[in-house]
């Protein structure tokens, strides 16, 4: 059976690896991180604060900030907004991504 293609994606496109808590997943140009997450099984990627629950993506618009993610070093990336890029690192958001800020 053929795989087919998200909508809008030109037929000639290759799809290109993001890398996820350093497992690789397969990406589309135009995807955004949360769609690649999703694509491959991901449906967490921070933990909050307060008791260390898992939160994935959950308006999808960038309105709600569960889907934060560390994207290539940088925390508080909302993954629903930010597109893949070839060789992006993710991973695991714990708490509020204080990472590199001045407590």
């Amino acid at each position: 059976m053929a795989r087919r293609r998200a909508p809008g994606v030109p037929h000639d496109t290759a799809a290109f690896d993001i890398s996820f808590d350093g497992r690789p997943v397969r990406a589309l140009p135009g995807q955004t991180i949360a769609a690649a997450l999703w694509g491959a099984g991901v449906v967490a990627w921070r933990t909050t604060r307060v008791g260390g629950r898992p939160r994935g993506a959950f308006c999808g618009i960038g309105q709600c900030y569960d889907c934060l993610a560390t994207v290539n070093g940088e925390p508080n990336r909302r993954a629903c907004l930010v597109a893949a890029r070839p060789g992006d690192a993710v991973t695991t958001q714990e708490g509020n991504g204080r990472a590199g800020l001045a407590v």
